[in-house]
């Protein structure tokens, strides 16, 4: 990692306010990513899932935008490569299954798991390096959001305990070359 005029004082500071930075990217393209989900989504109730965490995502951009201000910074995303691939997996499992079926609305909670994971790692991660940093207050800010993350994360799989996976296994295979795992559908 390369050294930048950041106003860190160490080395763990800037790596800090480069988790910061991506996590900033991260949430910000995460917007369109749920929007996305949100109208491939077959089940009302997944809809308004990644309807509502799309309005808390608004709240971790602004989150982070206070870390940013209370460490005299300005937000200054960088790609994370790490979302990103969950991102490009997302897309794929929708480009993978058919549309207005259970498989699809499984494979999109699934697909949302695995962001939520991701965050869930990094702000209990930035959480942690705030108060060795000495720095409470972003600490409480990002432990704020990653309560939302834990309950988004709590809400996907009781959507699909309550039958959205049922109803996948009932599912017949399809004959279409547009489903997961094709080479099984001859």
């Amino acid at each position: 990692m390369e050294q930048v005029d950041s106003g860190a004082h160490s080395k763990l500071e800037v790596f800090f306010i480069t988790m910061l930075q991506e996590m900033y990217w991260s949430e910000t393209h995460l917007l369109s990513v749920l929007a996305t989900m949100r109208d491939e989504a077959t089940t009302d109730t997944l809809k308004e899932c990644f309807s509502t965490h799309r309005h808390q995502t608004n709240n971790h951009i602004q989150r982070l935008d206070e870390v940013f201000h209370l460490l005299q910074l300005s937000p200054e995303p960088k790609p994370c490569i790490g979302l990103q691939g969950i991102f490009d997996e997302g897309w794929q499992v929708i480009d993978e299954t058919e549309s207005g079926t259970a498989q699809r609305d499984v494979a999109l909670i699934i697909a949302a798991q695995k962001v939520e994971h991701y965050e869930m790692a990094c702000y209990g991660s930035l959480a942690q390096l705030a108060r060795t940093l000495d720095k409470e207050e972003l600490a409480g800010l990002l432990e704020d959001t990653l309560e939302e993350e834990k309950d988004a994360d709590s809400l996907l799989t009781d959507i699909a305990e309550e039958g959205i996976n049922y109803q996948a296994s009932k599912e017949p295979v399809a004959t279409s070359e547009n489903t997961i795992y094709p080479e099984n559908n001859q």
